[in-house]
């Protein structure tokens, strides 16, 4: 799915003389003293706190996902549906989410939030708004590919769910989470200190801290 355009030139990025940070990934041993190494301002880290004490993910999905890394059982797919733009969301599967294909399947299409519309020329020359993730017949009554709409999920509300604050339309549904996640997520558990069951967003920086010194220090 990724390719060679989507590696970065730092060299060219440097260069360009404004400061940049490194993302994808950096969260791993020794990334962020590569980082300062490559010349970047420092590191973006999302799954490390998206899976600490005070981040807003659902309680009982990092505690699923803590589990899953303490035994080894992580299993992280990029899925190209996930997301009505294309873009290639790494997820974490977990039973209960969209992760699930019985899950995915039960959810009837929605698009009530809308924040990831695309625009298009309507046939009396005006903008309109459509979301492969929308209503079958709606979409393709907006010019709308039918086979863009196959297994596709609403990241839109599957986000918000993931918080814990999921709408529930018509009072019946409740919608499902979904949880992106990075490959890192195996490396988590080296944030717990021996017998926690969580870590805190302190524990993320001071190991990441830890490592950068560890490795900067000469021999």
């Amino acid at each position: 799915m990724y390719g060679t355009r989507d590696v970065v030139n730092l060299d060219k990025l440097k260069a360009l003389g404004l400061p940049f940070w490194l993302a994808g990934g950096s969260g791993a041993p020794g990334r962020l003293q590569e980082a300062l190494e490559r010349s970047a301002e420092g590191i973006q880290v999302g799954t490390a706190f998206a899976m600490c004490a005070e981040s807003g993910l659902r309680a009982d999905f990092k505690r699923t996902l803590l589990e899953q890394v303490r035994s080894g059982a992580t299993d992280i797919f990029t899925d190209p549906k996930a997301s009505p733009t294309g873009f290639p969301f790494k997820v974490a599967r977990v039973a209960g989410t969209l992760s699930d294909e019985g899950v995915l399947d039960a959810r009837p299409h929605i698009c009530d939030l809308g924040y990831l519309r695309e625009a298009y020329r309507t046939t009396d020359g005006t903008v309109g708004f459509r979301c492969p993730a929308e209503p079958v017949n709606v979409y393709e009554s907006k010019g709308g590919d039918r086979a863009a709409t196959e297994g596709r999920a609403c990241i839109c509300n599957a986000l918000v769910a993931t918080t814990a604050l999921p709408q529930v339309p018509a009072g019946r549904l409740v919608e499902p989470g979904i949880i992106t996640m990075g490959d890192d997520l195996p490396g988590e558990a080296r944030f717990l200190r021996p017998g926690a069951t969580t870590y805190t967003a302190a524990d993320v920086i001071a190991a990441l801290e830890y490592e950068s010194r560890a490795i900067s220090k000469p021999a």
